[in-house]
C-alpha cells in the first residue's frame, strides 16, 4: 500500500516550524501546534477504538478541530464521510445511512440539535464529540494515554466521501482515495515552484465540501495562513480582509454581489488581496466586470465539481479590449486537468461547438460509492462526463452555457436555448441585481422559458423590456415567457441557486403541480 499522506504532511508542518498556520477567534495557532495536536487527537481516536477501514459520520463547521479530525482519522487508516451542512435533512439522513457509518462525531455548536435529529433517525453505532456537552464523549477533552502512531502500524487506505448537493436529485457519495490528497500535495509543490504567492487565506467555505477542503489544505501545504470564519457576513468579511491583511478568499458570485452592494466596501483598504477566487456557480460578466473596477485584477475564477473540485482557473481577470467577452469564461485547465468538449457520442468538438464538458486529471474522484450504473455512464475510460454544457474558444478558454438540465427545449422547431446566456443578458441590466432561468412544461411551446429576477433597490425595470432586451441581444424565441420578480432566489451549497425549487415554485403557482407531501424522513427532520 501507498505511504499513508498524512506522515508527509506532519512532515511539512514540522519544516514550517512557528509560522502562524491558522487564526480562528482569539486564537493563533503555528505550524508546530498543528503537526501536535494531530498527533494528540489520533492517539485518542485509536484509544476509542477507531480504525483501519472504519467510516466515519462528520458534521462540523469551520474549526481548526475538523483539520486534527480529517487527518487524525486519515492517518489511522479511516474513511471521512463529510456530512453537508446546507443539505436538506432527509438528503442528509440518506447520505449517512449509505455511508453505513461505524460512527458519528459532531461539533457541539449550533450544529447540536441537527446532529440530535441525525443521531436519532441513523442509529450509528457510536456517538462522539468535538466540545463538551454533547451526546457522546467529548474527544478534544480526552487525554492520551498511550504513544502516537506508528507509520508501520496502519495498513487501510485513508479515504473521503463527500455530499453532492442534490440538484439533480438524492445526494450521492463522491469517493475521493488517498490520490486526491497526494495530488494536493503534488499540486502545492508545483504552486511554489511557479512562484506563485504563499498566501493569507480567510476560509468563508465549509470544510465539509471538497472545493473548501481543497482550498485550505493548499494554504496549509505551501506554509501559508488560513483565517476561519463560519457563516458569510459581507461586513465581517470586509473589516477582517482589512484588518488581518488577507490575501485570499473564497466566495461564491451571490457573495460577490453582496460585497459589490456593501456600503462598508467604498472605505475598506483591499491592497492585500492578491486573489479574490470566485466559483460555485456562473457569475454575471456584468457583475465581474464591475467587481474588477471595485477590486482590481485580482479576480480568479474557478470551475469545479464536487466530483473534481477545480478543473479551470481564470487568474488575474481583467478588462481586456481584444476579449470583452472573455468576462464570460472560467479559463484554461488547472495544472494537470484535462478538458475536452464532446458530442452525445464522445467526439471531441472543435472551438466555437456547444458540447458536454468532458474532465480528467489528478483530482477526479475515484467514483460514487455504491453507484456502479451511475460511474459506467458518468465515468469513462478515466474521463468524467461533467452534464455542463460548453465550448472552447480558439485560444483554449472554456466558456459554460448551463447544465444538460439547464437546456431548454421550446418551439415547433425544438430550439435549444441556454439559461446562462439568458441569465448573462438578464443580469447586464444596470437594475437587475440576479437572475435564474428555468424551463418549465408549456402546452403550445413544449417547454417555455421562464425568468426569476431580483431587482436592485427601487428598480423601475419591467418584465416587458427585459424580455425585449433578451429579444434583442439573443433572439425572440430566447426570451422569457414571463419574467418573476422576487426579492430572493433560493440556494443550495455553494451559493448555487435551486432551479428545481424554482420550477417547483412556477408549477405550484400556476396550478400545474401540487406542492410534494413531505416524506417520513422529512417529517422526522421537522
Amino acid at each position: 500500500m501507498e505511504h499513508n499522506y498524512v506522515w508527509r504532511v506532519l512532515d511539512l508542518f514540522g519544516s514550517y516550524g512557528d509560522a502562524e498556520a491558522v487564526v480562528t477567534g482569539d486564537r493563533r495557532l503555528r505550524y508546530t501546534d498543528l503537526a501536535d495536536n494531530v498527533l494528540s487527537l489520533a492517539t485518542v481516536l485509536r484509544e476509542h477504538g477507531f480504525g483501519a477501514g472504519q467510516t466515519v459520520g462528520i458534521l462540523a463547521g469551520n474549526a481548526v478541530e475538523t483539520v486534527y479530525l480529517q487527518l487524525g482519522l486519515h492517518l489511522l487508516g479511516c474513511r471521512t464521510a463529510w456530512v453537508g451542512a446546507v443539505s436538506p435533512r432527509p438528503y442528509q439522513i440518506e447520505y449517512l445511512r449509505r455511508a453505513g457509518v461505524d460512527a458519528f462525531v459532531y461539533q457541539v455548536d449550533e450544529r447540536a440539535p441537527v446532529a440530535a435529529e441525525l443521531v436519532e433517525a441513523v442509529r450509528p453505532p457510536r456517538v462522539f464529540c468535538l466540545g463538551p456537552g454533547g451526546l457522546g464523549p467529548d474527544l478534544l477533552d480526552a487525554r492520551p494515554a498511550g504513544p502516537a502512531p506508528e507509520p508501520a502500524e496502519v495498513t487501510a487506505e485513508p479515504q473521503s466521501f463527500f455530499q453532492t448537493t442534490g440538484t439533480t436529485g438524492l445526494s450521492k457519495l463522491v469517493h475521493h482515495r488517498q490520490s486526491f490528497y497526494t495530488a494536493l500535495l503534488a499540486h502545492a509543490e508545483r504552486w511554489l515552484a511557479e512562484g506563485r504567492p504563499v498566501l493569507r487565506h480567510l476560509v468563508i467555505s465549509g470544510f465539509w465540501h471538497g472545493s473548501g477542503q481543497l482550498a485550505e489544505l493548499m494554504v496549509l501545504f505551501t506554509g501559508g495562513s488560513v483565517l476561519l470564519k463560519n457563516g458569510f457576513d459581507p461586513g465581517d468579511v470586509l473589516e477582517t480582509i482589512e484588518r488581518e491583511r488577507v490575501t485570499s478568499t473564497f466566495i461564491s458570485p451571490a457573495g460577490l454581489y453582496e460585497l459589490l452592494n456593501h456600503p462598508r466596501l467604498a472605505r475598506t483598504d483591499l491592497s492585500s488581496l492578491v486573489m479574490l477566487n470566485c466559483g460555485g456557480s456562473a457569475a454575471s460578466p456584468a457583475r465581474l466586470a464591475e467587481a474588477i473596477d471595485r477590486f482590481g485584477p485580482v479576480l480568479r475564477i474557478g470551475y469545479g465539481l464536487t466530483e473534481a473540485p477545480l478543473i479551470t482557473e481564470f487568474v488575474g481577470l481583467d478588462h481586456d479590449p481584444e476579449h470583452p467577452e472573455r468576462l464570460a469564461s472560467c479559463g484554461r485547465p488547472y495544472f494537470d486537468m484535462r478538458v475536452e468538449v464532446r458530442d452525445p457520442d464522445g467526439q471531441v468538438l472543435p472551438p466555437g461547438q456547444v458540447g458536454e464538458v468532458w474532465a480528467s486529471g489528478s483530482l477526479l474522484m475515484a467514483g460514487y460509492w455504491n453507484e456502479p450504473e451511475l460511474n459506467r455512464e458518468r465515468l469513462v475510460d478515466g474521463w468524467l462526463r461533467t452534464g455542463d454544457l460548453g465550448r472552447f474558444d480558439q485560444d483554449g478558454y472554456l466558456y459554460l452555457v448551463g447544465r444538460t438540465a439547464d437546456v431548454i427545449i421550446t418551439g415547433t422547431g425544438a430550439i435549444k436555448v441556454f439559461a446562462q446566456a439568458v441569465e448573462d443578458v438578464l443580469t447586464s441590466h444596470p437594475q437587475v441585481r440576479t437572475a435564474a432561468v428555468v424551463g418549465v412544461p408549456d402546452a403550445a411551446m413544449g417547454e417555455a422559458v421562464v425568468a426569476y429576477v431580483v431587482p436592485v433597490p427601487d428598480a423601475t425595470v419591467t418584465g416587458d423590456e427585459l424580455r425585449e432586451l433578451v429579444g434583442a441581444r439573443l433572439r425572440d424565441v430566447w426570451a422569457p415567457k414571463e419574467v418573476v420578480f422576487a426579492p430572493t432566489l433560493p440556494l443550495i451549497g455553494l451559493g448555487k441557486v435551486d432551479k428545481n425549487a424554482l420550477r417547483e415554485r412556477y408549477l405550484i403557482a400556476h396550478g400545474i403541480a401540487a406542492p410534494a407531501a413531505p416524506d417520513r424522513d422529512a417529517a422526522q427532520a421537522r
